[in-house]
């Protein structure tokens, strides 16, 4: 091949699309979140506007994310202007979630989210633990694929509020 040049720039160009963050995509998005949880009260995102909310995608046999969900709950609970909702990501019974539950409580709601037919306006996750930072304007602000700590989120709230 004498003239790479256009099919170099085209694997380039495609290349760097791949390494384009995650959340790229979604930040002008507002997506739409209605779950039935655990205590069996309704859950919708759009009425937590005004505030920032932690979307947390979990499961009961993925060890970083029981490490994460004491922190989870503690930002929730200390702070006003956050929410956080876990959505458990597995094939389990609602009785067993709810057993997990009471030997590792969190204060924010918990749903259970069918994995054959996950959120519409949510990646179908590819790994546990999947968090979404959703802004106040309701808008995706980050997504962190893996563990993540209160003190990275509330870096990323900083961060956004800028």
């Amino acid at each position: 091949m004498k003239n790479p040049g256009p099919l170099l720039a085209l694997a380039l160009l495609l290349g760097t699309a791949a390494l384009a963050p995650a959340h790229a995509a979604d930040a002008a998005v507002k997506p739409k979140l209605v779950v039935e949880t655990l205590d069996g009260r309704s859950y919708d995102l759009a009425s937590q506007r005004g505030q920032w909310v932690v979307v947390n995608f979990w499961a009961t046999w993925c060890p970083p994310c029981i490490k994460e969900m004491p922190e989870l709950s503690a930002l929730d609970a200390d702070r006003d202007d956050v929410s956080v909702v876990g959505l458990a990501f597995e094939e389990i019974d609602p009785e067993e979630l709810r057993t997990f539950l009471k030997n590792h409580p969190v204060v924010y709601p918990v749903a259970l989210v069918d994995v054959y037919n996950p959120p519409a306006d949510f990646s179908t996750p590819r790994g546990l633990p999947l968090t979404y930072l959703i802004a106040p304007d309701g808008t995706v602000a980050d997504k962190v694929m893996g563990p993540v700590t209160r003190a990275e989120l509330e870096k990323m709230i900083a961060v956004k509020r800028k």
